[in-house]
């Protein structure tokens, strides 16, 4: 039909070059490096390319670069746990900050262990990815081990204490979040505060807890054994170790948890015994994930600028990639206590 434009597709760099009667290394030239072809050649290409539809070959353009164009992110998401609102506010920040960039975001699942080391293998060695962004970090970290002994430009959402070589990172201070939180219980009034922790090979476990203790310590009061609890930072493990905390013949007054999911687990519980959080038993869960917002009551938590962070992970994920030293890509964020409905005075 006249006038009509063939696919994209249909259309490569061969019949370009036909049309314009000159060679495919000329056309290629046109396209990537125009000021080594007459203005008259370049202007005849140009309009032909245009006329026929012609879109150059991204993955071709890529490969001549000698780069993915992609940054890599690998969940460690036990199987059923994508969902988890940590890393979908993450990933909305970095897709923003990426798509501002010109860059493609592959994401991979993989459970925690062995089998995420392996993703991250076929990632690096398959030249899939041009960096990466390492999600929640542990004590120890493989991941980032591997990825410095590949010598792979990336960044760490968080740090990991017990690696010696320096690498990029951006973390929010939980130690730094627990502690004002623990502190603004105490300044209610609460002295039995309960705390339900992440899985202790989390990085950030170990930071949020030592928030507790030092908040704790400088009251003087005693941690109680019995009401400091590890989950495994899901909704159901916040309701079910809540189960515990609220047997009698004691129950604390306030509960620490070291994100929201568990908080909402305990909000649950409480209801469940007719109790409501903020009243009976203060609730503080850290995050600040959307849903926070909308429990019954509203959850008071510390707040980690989840958009901000990707946005930021990318900024410093691009200079790694342009050179920039470590020592100018490690920061610590300060995090902000958000007061809403769940934290109280205890009830006398």
């Amino acid at each position: 039909m006249s006038g009509h434009k063939p696919s994209p597709l249909a259309v490569d760099i061969r019949r370009v070059a036909a049309e314009a009667g000159v060679s495919i290394a000329t056309v290629s030239r046109v396209l990537n490096n125009p000021s080594r072809v007459s203005p008259q050649t370049r202007e005849r290409v140009l309009e032909i390319a245009t006329r026929l539809g012609y879109r150059p070959n991204p993955n071709g353009k890529r490969l001549r670069k000698g780069r993915a164009e992609t940054i890599g992110l690998v969940i460690p998401s036990p199987p059923g746990r994508f969902a988890d609102s940590f890393f979908l506010e993450l990933l909305a920040g970095l897709g923003e900050g990426l798509s501002d960039a010109g860059l493609d975001l592959l994401v991979a699942t993989c459970p925690p262990g062995t089998e995420e080391l392996g993703c991250y293998r076929r990632l690096v060695e398959g030249k899939r990815v041009d960096g990466l962004v390492v999600a929640r970090t542990r004590r120890y970290d493989e991941r980032i081990a591997y990825l410095l002994a590949q010598n792979i430009p990336f960044v760490s959402h968080g740090r990991s204490d017990l690696i010696s070589t320096p690498y990029p990172y951006l973390d929010v201070d939980g130690q730094q979040g627990f502690y004002m939180a623990t502190q603004h219980l105490l300044h209610l009034g609460h002295r039995n505060i309960a705390f339900i922790g992440a899985p202790r090979e989390l990085n950030f476990a170990t930071h949020r807890l030592a928030g507790y203790r030092q908040a704790m310590l400088e009251a003087g009061i005693p941690i109680r054994p019995e009401w400091l609890l590890e989950g495994d930072l899901s909704e159901n493990s916040g309701y079910q170790l809540a189960q515990i905390l609220l047997a009698p013949p004691e129950m604390p007054t306030a509960i620490l948890c070291a994100n929201d999911l568990m908080a909402l687990g305990v909000l649950r519980a409480l209801r469940e015994r007719g109790l409501k959080g903020g009243r009976e038993v203060s609730v503080i869960g850290y995050d600040d994930i959307p849903q926070a917002q909308y429990t019954d009551p509203p959850l008071s938590t510390v707040h980690q600028p989840f958009r901000d962070t990707g946005k930021r992970l990318v900024e410093m994920l691009l200079a790694r990639l342009g050179g920039a030293p470590v020592s100018a890509l490690q920061e610590v964020w300060v995090p902000e206590l958000v007061l809403r409905g769940s934290d109280g005075p205890p009830q006398p």
